[in-house]
């Protein structure tokens, strides 16, 4: 059953009341940079604001949000920030950005992400219950598209959009939700959710290909249906490939406090584990940094990484990571609002729609031609319905229970 969002807004306010934030400028829009008012972008889109709040992991938190901030400031308005405010992002800086996150796909797919011209207003919450104000003064500053990056924020969508019908909105990480905790529509709001559990069944293989110990980490944060699935998923995936080996998680009740996330990753290296993924927002940050520490230390650990490729935090110690194409989503919600073809509903997000990868694998490993193959294997069993990915731990065990395995 899922927590009560209101429940879970507490929760993450009691855990970030004591942590500073820096602030975002002011909800005084940027202006756009020069590289933006091209041919590209129509004429009279030329004063078009999107707004966008991030969640309490705030800019910097080298996941969620900064694939959000990516796919908004970079990609559709050109620009960059800095300390102090916004820069001109060069055509070479912006075509880097595009290459790093999206890869091939950029012509697997034909995917098309030319500046849009728009003008970014980018508000920071300190505490959870400024989500709903901030959605507000987004409305109050005529921002056409509100943009709202993570499930924390659903109430505070669903409160704005009734309130601002004719505004349009995008939510990032979940659904609108009845007082039945059904999902349910709003004509004004595009909600998108991602099938998590594929990638993280591809990275569980590959960490169980990796692993020497025969004993893999789990660092979740909040103990929610949503991270449950990372926890499936990556399970799911380590038996597939290591049947023998064990799959140890620890969660540490948050996902803002980096020092409680690195003990945890310490605790797991310490009884073996020498592959941890970590799925905890910025606790998971602290997880990297002890795995980057006892492998600078000659120790032959890895980590596995969440929403973002955190490869250049720690390049000698991150495997890979599951990937939420987060800036493409929002970037492509942009595009449509632009070109006058935003529309409300629901969207779920996997391997097959391209929703879903799992970051490039740069550090070398015995077998390691040998394990990429199986992976895209497996991927492609997946996309075809061959395989089910579990979507909770629970099912794991029944199935295992149904099986005979112990």
């Amino acid at each position: 059953m899922r927590p009560s969002p209101r429940s879970l807004l507490l929760a993450l306010s009691l855990l970030s009341a004591c942590k500073s934030h820096k602030e975002e400028p002011s909800a005084t829009p940027a202006k756009p940079a020069a590289q933006a008012r091209t041919a590209d972008a129509p004429p009279d889109t030329q004063e078009t604001k999107i707004g966008l709040v991030l969640g309490l992991g705030g800019r910097g938190d080298q996941s969620f949000n900064d694939s959000a901030l990516r796919g908004l400031e970079v990609w559709a308005s050109g620009v960059k920030y800095e300390e102090g405010g916004y820069k001109d992002v060069s055509a070479r800086e912006r075509q880097a950005s595009l290459q790093e996150s999206l890869g091939q796909d950029m012509a697997r797919r034909n995917l098309q992400v030319t500046p849009l011209g728009i003008t970014p207003v980018v508000l920071q919450s300190r505490v959870a219950e400024d989500y709903e104000p901030n959605l507000q003064l987004l409305a109050d500053q005529d921002v056409s598209l509100s943009l709202a990056v993570g499930f924390m924020l659903e109430n505070a969508v669903e409160t704005a959009a009734k309130r601002n019908p004719d505004m349009h909105y995008l939510l990032v990480d979940s659904p609108l939700l009845s007082g039945q905790n059904e999902p349910y529509t709003l004509p004004n709001v595009r909600t998108v959710v991602f099938r998590e559990e594929e990638g993280c069944y591809l990275v569980g293989a590959l960490a169980g290909l990796v692993t020497k110990t025969g004993k893999v980490g789990f660092v979740g944060g909040m103990e929610i249906p949503l991270v449950k699935r990372y926890e499936a998923g990556f399970r799911a995936g380590v038996a597939a490939t290591n049947p023998k080996a064990t799959v140890v998680a620890n969660y540490t009740g948050g996902f803002t406090n980096f020092a409680l996330g690195k003990q945890v990753g310490q605790d797991l290296l310490v009884k073996d584990a020498d592959v941890l993924f970590a799925a905890a927002g910025v606790d998971g940050l602290g997880a990297i940094q002890a795995v980057k520490e006892a492998r600078d230390g000659g120790k032959p650990v890895y980590v596995i990484g969440v929403d973002s490729d955190p490869s250049h935090l720690a390049p000698k110690a991150v495997l890979s990571a599951v990937v939420k194409r987060v800036d493409l989503v929002v970037y492509e919600a942009i595009r449509d609002q632009v070109q006058g073809r935003f529309q409300g509903g629901n969207l779920s997000l996997g391997l097959s729609e391209g929703g879903i990868t799992y970051a490039p694998v740069r550090l070398d490993f015995p077998g390691k031609d040998e394990a990429l193959r199986k992976l895209e294997e497996l991927k492609a069993k997946i996309i075809s319905g061959d395989i089910k990915v579990p979507t909770h731990p629970d099912q794991l065990r029944a199935a295992g229970e149904a099986s005979g395995t112990p």
